[in-house]
């Protein structure tokens, strides 16, 4: 059994390297959320998870709806931070949903962390893996394929 600071530790540290990991994943790819961003965001869900968890009895009644409004706030609120990364240029293309989606992800991964839930962490975790590192390939590939279907063995005589 961990001691109350080594179980912080953990929970914390464990978000600063998920969330930091997938900042790779968002750096490799040369998106301005990257790293620090991603490492961040996730450490800040964690910890701002783990306050009403850590109070001091009689500091502050004790709420058993404190712990889902902070998630609400923290999902909320990073969907903002998260919205700031979207472009639209003049032509009508749009860039950065992904790394939106992983940076509202680093605060999901975080949650998982500041609350203990280490298995559904783990999933989570692989499957954020999955969809960031296969997907672009997977993307490419349907486009490729997709566009020649659209075309048809009959516009080869156009």
């Amino acid at each position: 059994m961990l001691s109350q600071t080594a179980e912080i530790t953990v929970r914390l540290g464990a978000a600063l390297v998920i969330g930091s990991a997938i900042g790779v994943n968002r750096d490799l790819h040369g998106k301005a959320a990257g790293v620090r961003t991603h490492a961040l965001v996730s450490l800040g869900a964690a910890v701002a998870t783990l306050v009403p968890h850590m109070l001091p009895i009689g500091f502050a009644p004790i709420d058993p709806n404190a712990t889902g409004r902070i998630l609400q706030g923290i999902l909320t609120g990073v969907g903002f931070l998260g919205a700031g990364v979207i472009l639209r240029d003049p032509t009508g293309h749009v860039t950065g949903l992904t790394s939106a989606a992983a940076m509202w992800m680093c605060a999901v991964l975080g949650i998982a962390c500041g609350l203990g839930l280490w298995s559904l962490l783990a999933i989570a975790l692989a499957m954020t893996a999955i969809a960031l590192i296969f997907g672009g390939p997977v993307e490419r590939l349907s486009e490729r394929w997709f566009k020649r279907r659209e075309r048809g063995p009959t516009d080869k005589n156009v």
